[in-house]
């Protein structure tokens, strides 16, 4: 990920600012919407769950300039995730769901070049999440289908 795409999403980030939760409310619906056998991962308040995930894109952006110090977080998600049961396919279902959601937030400013931006940051993220789901074994797991 380049300084420039990192900068890009970070300001687009301040962009989404208040919006963030409505960001996380359409990114769960297009994501339940593209694949109906994900909500089953998600037994809790799915509210709850959009604050969560809202709060913690904010860390992770505002920490983006320090891969380093998110490598540890990340991987640990990725953990997590997998003791869920996300499965790797499932990656690719979450980023375009995400950038769905950043489009309908962000409207014109989420332009040609932010888009790249964001596609390069949930790739690294991506990334670190799928070598610590890995790293468990969990991600080999059987857990039905999906």
């Amino acid at each position: 990920m380049t300084p420039h795409e990192r900068e890009l999403v970070k300001g687009s980030w301040s962009q989404v600012g208040p919006d963030a939760m409505r960001l996380a409310e359409l990114f769960y619906s297009r994501l339940f919407e593209m694949t109906p056998p994900l909500r089953r991962l998600f037994r809790g308040d799915i509210r709850e769950q959009q604050g969560r995930l809202a709060a913690m894109m904010g860390t992770l952006i505002a920490d983006l300039d320090r891969l380093e110090d998110l490598r540890p977080a990340l991987r640990e998600l990725g953990r997590r995730h997998a003791l869920y049961g996300v499965r790797p396919e499932h990656y690719a279902t979450f980023g375009e769901a995400l950038m769905w959601a950043l489009q309908r937030v962000l409207w014109s400013d989420f332009t040609p070049e932010v888009e790249e931006g964001w596609r390069a940051a949930y790739r690294l993220m991506a990334a670190e999440m799928q070598a610590g789901a890995a790293a468990t074994g969990e991600a080999s797991r059987p857990t039905g289908s999906a």
